[in-house]
């Protein structure tokens, strides 16, 4: 059996106070997983703060402090690419962001917004194919999103409570980037002109929203005449289907405040 000293253990707890995951803290260290769990065990009961000694509270149902930017954006990505289940095997409910493998920022971005909302939960990922879900498990996930329901959100009403309206109304940009994050991109079209009588190659970036729920859209448009930003709705056949933002002066402003998938 090999023994770690104090110092060693010291600098583990260290690292988890701050946040750092167990296996994180594991592979920097040298130090078996089932360790690290351990230690960071034996530090929560010294505490007091092992799960299950107090239950989470909730910022609807107690008033507890809630990260409203960060909740601006987590219902956002949740409108996109979320669902809440809760499996047989689970007594609590939990709420997964499906973030692609090519998009690191993004992912990092929806856990730091999962932690911040839920700071009495444990957040995780959990590697699929091309992607991670982030995921998080709490009793009040019906409470933070009144949106789930049975089926494909595009085919039900999908509208916002009055206690998150003003989250939204508070935090737009926030929402718009969520948003962006999971169901837009920014690109850059080109066309040709013809200048001085040459034909030249003109090249413009213009950010897409692309969502089936009309009423999800409905969302997006109004936090983006909200800052300002002026957009349209393009059509795939016959069917709105985009939002398109093109003007110069509104991609600036996106820029600014959203900026592209990373």
């Amino acid at each position: 059996m090999r023994f770690h000293g104090t110092d060693v253990r010291q600098q583990a707890i260290v690292r988890l106070r701050a946040g750092a995951r167990n296996a994180d803290v594991a592979r920097a260290l040298g130090i078996p997983l089932g360790t690290i769990s351990y230690w960071r065990h034996m530090d929560r009961a010294k505490r007091g703060a092992c799960p299950g000694r107090r239950q989470p509270q909730c910022p609807h149902c107690d008033d507890r402090a809630l990260d409203r930017a960060a909740y601006s954006y987590l219902l956002a990505l949740y409108l996109g690419d979320g669902h809440i289940i809760q499996h047989s095997a689970h007594r609590v409910p939990s709420l997964m962001i499906t973030c692609d493998d090519n998009w690191p920022g993004l992912m990092d971005g929806c856990e730091a917004a999962m932690r911040a909302v839920f700071p009495d939960n444990s957040v995780c990922r959990v590697s699929r194919t091309g992607c991670h879900n982030v995921k998080v498990y709490s009793k009040h996930l019906w409470c933070l999103f009144p949106q789930h329901g049975p089926g494909k959100k595009h085919e039900r009403r999908i509208a916002l409570e009055p206690w998150q309206r003003r989250i939204v109304e508070a935090h737009p940009r926030e929402f718009i980037r969520g948003l962006v994050h999971s169901d837009g991109c920014r690109i850059t079209n080109w066309t040709v002109r013809r200048v001085g009588g040459e034909r030249k190659r003109y090249a413009y970036p213009r950010y897409f929203f692309t969502n089936k729920s009309a009423d999800i859209r409905g969302l997006y448009a109004a936090a983006l005449d909200r800052v300002g930003v002026e957009w349209k709705v393009t059509r795939r056949g016959s069917e709105p289907y985009n939002i398109s933002v093109a003007r110069r002066g509104s991609v600036a402003l996106m820029d600014q405040h959203i900026g592209p998938k990373h």
